[in-house]
C-alpha cells in the first residue's frame, strides 16, 4: 500500500449534502487525527445496497487503496493499527478500551434520549425514497409513528442534558477526554452531538455549560472540519 493511494469514507447523507451519520463524523475526524487525506462518497439510506455489490448492511465503510473495512471501531483499530506511526487514536491499550466504554455510553445514553429530539428532522432532511425508507424502519422498530416518537420538550433536552454530566464533570478538570488532547474517546461522543447539530435547529446544550465548550473546542479540530459541515 503506497502513501499516495485512494482512501474513500462512504458517509451517510441527506439532501442539500448533510453528512449526519455520528459514526461517519466519528471516522471523519479519526482519519484527521492520523493525517490521513480521504475523500468522501455520499450515499443516501436506500444507496447502501449499491455500495461494494451491497456486501454492508451501514456505513461508514471505509475502502483504503482496496481494503475495505465497516463499522466505526472497527475503521478506527484498524487506522490505529496499520498506521502506528502516526499519532495515536488511543494513547495506549487503556485508550482503546476506554474508547469502547465511551461508545457504549453515548450509544445508551445519550443516543436513547436524541433520538426522540431529532427523528421527524432527520425525516424531513432526507429525499422522498430515503423519507419513505426512514419512516417505515423507525416506526417499525418504535412500534410507533414517527409523529408519535418525536419529543422536543424541554424535559426531554434536559434528559439530554443529565445524561451529559460525566463529560461535563470530567471538563472541569480538562479540556477533553483525551487529556490536553483529543483521542477516541472524544471522537466518539462528539458524533453524537454532530449529529444532532446537523439535523436539528433544538439547541441541545446551554451556551454557559462546559460541555458547550468542549463541542466548540472540537468544531475546530483540523482546520474546523467538523465546524463546516452543511447544518439544520
Amino acid at each position: 500500500m503506497t502513501a499516495s493511494h485512494t482512501r474513500v469514507l462512504y458517509d451517510l447523507s441527506g439532501t442539500g449534502d448533510r453528512r449526519f451519520s455520528p459514526y461517519c463524523w466519528r471516522v471523519k475526524l479519526a482519519l484527521a487525527h492520523k493525517g490521513l487525506a480521504f475523500e468522501t462518497h455520499a450515499v443516501p439510506f436506500t444507496g447502501i445496497p449499491d455500495v461494494l455489490g451491497g456486501r454492508f448492511k451501514t456505513v461508514p465503510i471505509l475502502d483504503d487503496g482496496g481494503t475495505i473495512i465497516a463499522d466505526s471501531l472497527a475503521i478506527t483499530d484498524y487506522l490505529e493499527d496499520t498506521y502506528h506511526g502516526r499519532p495515536s487514536l488511543y494513547g495506549g491499550p487503556g485508550g482503546r478500551a476506554a474508547a469502547r466504554f465511551v461508545d457504549r455510553w453515548a450509544v445508551t445514553q445519550l443516543h436513547a434520549p436524541l433520538v426522540r429530539i431529532v427523528v421527524r428532522d432527520i425525516h424531513d432532511r432526507l429525499e422522498p425514497a430515503d423519507q419513505a425508507y426512514f419512516r417505515r424502519s423507525r416506526e417499525a422498530r418504535f412500534s410507533k409513528s414517527l409523529e408519535e416518537i418525536e419529543d422536543k420538550s424541554q424535559a426531554r433536552v434536559d434528559a439530554v442534558r443529565a445524561a451529559l454530566e460525566p463529560l461535563r464533570a470530567t471538563m472541569a478538570l480538562q479540556p477533553f477526554l483525551g487529556g490536553e488532547g483529543p483521542l477516541m474517546s472524544d471522537y466518539c461522543v462528539f458524533g453524537t452531538l454532530q449529529w444532532a447539530r446537523i439535523t436539528s435547529p433544538v439547541a441541545i446544550l446551554a451556551e454557559d455549560d462546559p460541555v458547550h465548550a468542549w463541542f466548540e473546542r472540537c468544531l475546530d479540530l483540523y482546520d474546523g472540519l467538523g465546524r463546516r459541515a452543511v447544518t439544520a
